[in-house]
């Protein structure tokens, strides 16, 4: 088994038995992964012999080198079989033509046929039996066909390269289906690990346990997934976040296998064993994604399946019409038949969509975006409409301290005071203006949290509260003018918060959950490409609004409940337009799952499962949602590129061969021809797209 046509048949073949769970193929392999029940396996194990193929079970998948080991054997084996089919139309062009050099050239050409046809004639036999006409049935009487009217020479070449060409062809497709697993590379083998004595010692990292304590040096790649206990540096995520700029970490900080540490030593708490890396799950996610079959894949099989018997009958009726009512020669006839058979081979058009739409997954997946299925890939073309979640979609979804001043009257020192009482805080403003502020702290006596209002304590014997609008108030300590500027940054969706000491306010600061710089960015240019972009937040109306201005959102809808944001998804697409939802959240679930295509943010923690989104996007960056759909839309492109260079060129040499101009030679390359441009170009995709 080593092509999309074969995986075709075999799925044909297993259709029938209900029990099957999932099926997953690795064509470079020649393996298949069956999920059903232990007891069907005889019957499932048969039902594949009986299709021509050789089923043999494994207790693991062959590994890299054992496949490239025995890529090499077949390669070599082929070669053998162009060099001896070499031989056999030599020996007919130089050779006379007496009984005895004919039947020598004629058993050089079987031993040929043998050498690299054996297989496909299992396959073609079996497929003949229950009826079926695939491209092994095919190649199979076109080759036995030749061979009967004495084109043994021709036969012997065709036989060889179509088998030559079939295993390039299968290597060019492993190159698609491989792309996204040679991150596994990136995470190295060992990891260096502290002992319970305090030494570093260097282990295999599959035996590294969780909790354990490693340590990587500046310009080494991390081999686990962890938290940062000691130690700060610059670490490249871009193999597994697709982010250009390197990020920098802290203790607390997450770290990832196959990232690169740039800066200075850190020391990670391992929080994920090395099955269970993000490293490791990307590629699951991608491996799970490649088993699914998109919508054109599965047309072009339905498509192969009624045009491959169609040419079957127009190449029996060239054989058989032309003798009869035209007076054509017999030979001349059924040799004409047998090129359009070779020609006619669906094997470029069936193998045009997997190539392609594998491609384009793992061209994603390299730039941090996990497509769960080509369905999905395909869909994303289509979309009209984007709504997008506001807090950790559009922002950063953590509060920050965008300004603060101090208020008539006041002195410097009220920074210190306010830091100080915020830094005793956990609640997310007071740990925002802590962090924000640029003074010192002071010692706070009778410090106390008043809920729903603020924090206080004695400083220097002094009384000082840090509290929200309703509360200074409350105290009657908001002048006009204060109350004038709490209501200008509310209305841009700041929180105020006030530091307020027994004569009266003294300082003001303005806490916010900040846009990300690529929001703005990734709205234009979705409204670019004439999608329609809409907020959809739990949100206040107010807060909404101002971060809509903000990234060039004009559609707002706020104050939703996760039931009333799957409904607005629902009502975007009532007018038969697909729509688009992005979040981050639990709460945005039940809208993910409702939308055409739910993009995920900030799968590279532990929310990389997430089952409601059918596109995970790695770090954060909402400009991934435009550049999923232009890649859906130049996908879309190849496929169709792919499909009418298949049928272009075949079509040119049917008539060229019904014309008479076309010999066995022209069909094999018209057919392997059109079978590698197809999956070249389909490859041009793991470039990716901008």
């Amino acid at each position: 088994m080593d092509c999309p046509v074969e995986e075709a048949q075999i799925r044909r073949v297993l259709e029938p038995f209900t029990h099957v769970q999932r099926l997953q193929f690795d064509l470079p392999a020649r393996t298949l992964a069956i999920v059903a029940p232990a007891g069907d396996w005889p019957v499932l194990t048969e039902a594949i012999t009986k299709a021509g193929f050789q089923a043999e079970a494994l207790s693991a998948p062959p590994s890299a080198a054992e496949t490239a080991r025995a890529q090499r054997v077949e390669m070599l084996r082929l070669g053998a079989a162009l060099g001896v089919a070499l031989a056999a139309e030599l020996m007919h062009l130089l050779g006379d033509h007496t009984a005895t050099w004919q039947i020598a050239g004629m058993a050089v050409a079987a031993l040929a046929i043998a050498l690299s046809g054996l297989a496909v004639f299992r396959k073609g036999v079996a497929a003949l039996l229950r009826g079926q006409l695939n491209i092994n049935a095919l190649m199979s009487v076109a080759v036995i066909g030749a061979f009967a009217i004495g084109q043994w020479p021709e036969a012997a070449m065709v036989m060889a390269l179509y088998s030559l060409a079939e295993l390039i062809e299968a290597r060019s497709v492993e190159r698609a289906r491989n792309a996204i697993a040679g991150l596994l590379a990136l995470s190295p083998p060992q990891a260096e690990v502290r002992q319970a004595d305090g030494r570093w010692l260097t282990q295999d990292a599959a035996a590294v346990a969780v909790g354990a304590t490693v340590r990587v040096k500046p310009g080494e790649r991390l081999a686990l997934d962890g938290r940062v206990t000691a130690g700060q540096s610059a670490v490249d995520q871009s193999p597994v976040t697709g982010e250009s700029i390197p990020v920098d970490k802290a203790a607390g900080d997450e770290v990832y296998a196959g990232t690169i540490n740039q800066g200075g030593a850190l020391e990670f708490e391992v929080t994920h064993a090395a099955t269970d890396t993000v490293l490791a799950r990307i590629i699951h996610a991608v491996e799970e994604a490649q088993g699914q079959r998109a919508p054109m894949q599965r047309f072009v099989d339905k498509f192969a399946a009624v045009y491959t018997p169609a040419v079957f009958a127009i190449a029996l009726a060239v054989a058989v019409l032309p003798p009869l009512l035209l007076g054509w020669a017999w030979l001349d006839a059924i040799y004409k038949a047998l090129v359009l058979l070779v020609i006619a081979c669906p094997c470029a058009l069936v193998i045009s969509t997997p190539v392609t739409i594998v491609s384009g997954l793992s061209a994603a997946a390299r730039r941090g975006i996990l497509i769960k299925g080509g369905v999905h890939l395909e869909q994303a073309r289509r979309l009209r409409v984007v709504a997008m979640d506001k807090t950790g979609t559009l922002t950063e979804g953590r509060p920050r301290l965008v300004a603060h001043g101090l208020l008539p009257g006041a002195t410097p020192e009220a920074l210190e005071i306010a830091r100080s009482l915020a830094a005793r805080s956990d609640h997310p403003v007071s740990r925002a203006i802590a962090a924000g502020l640029d003074a010192g702290e002071l010692a706070v006596d009778g410090f106390a949290a008043e809920m729903g209002r603020g924090v206080q304590g004695r400083i220097a014997g002094q009384a000082h509260v840090l509290g929200n609008h309703r509360w200074i108030h409350e105290r009657g300590q908001c002048t006009p003018e204060l109350e004038a500027l709490m209501q200008q940054h509310e209305q841009q969706g700041r929180t105020l918060s006030v530091l307020a000491g027994e004569g009266g306010a003294l300082a003001w600061f303005a806490v916010a959950d900040t846009v990300k710089p690529s929001s703005r960015e990734a709205v234009a240019a979705l409204q670019a490409m004439g999608v329609r972009t809409v907020m959809l937040t739990g949100d206040n109306e107010a807060t909404a609004r101002a971060i809509a201005q903000q990234v060039g959102i004009t559609e707002v809808r706020a104050q939703l409940l996760p039931e009333d944001k799957q409904r607005a998804v629902a009502e975007l697409g009532t007018g038969g337009e697909p729509v688009a939802m992005v979040g981050d959240g639990v709460n945005d679930s039940p809208s993910l799952a409702a939308a055409a295509v739910g993009f995920s943010m900030g799968a590279a923690g532990t929310d990389i499962a997430k089952e409601a989104a059918d596109a995970l996007v790695m770090n954060d960056d909402l400009r991934r949602v435009p550049e999923t759909i232009r890649l859906s839309r130049k996908t879309h492109a190849v496929l169709w590129q792919n499909i009418a260079l298949a049928l272009g060129i075949k079509a040119v040499f049917f008539v060229l061969a019904v014309l008479g101009s076309a010999t066995m030679w022209m069909a094999v390359f018209a057919d392997m021809g059109a079978s590698l441009l197809v999956v070249f170009n389909g490859l041009r995709l793991l470039r990716g797209v901008k």
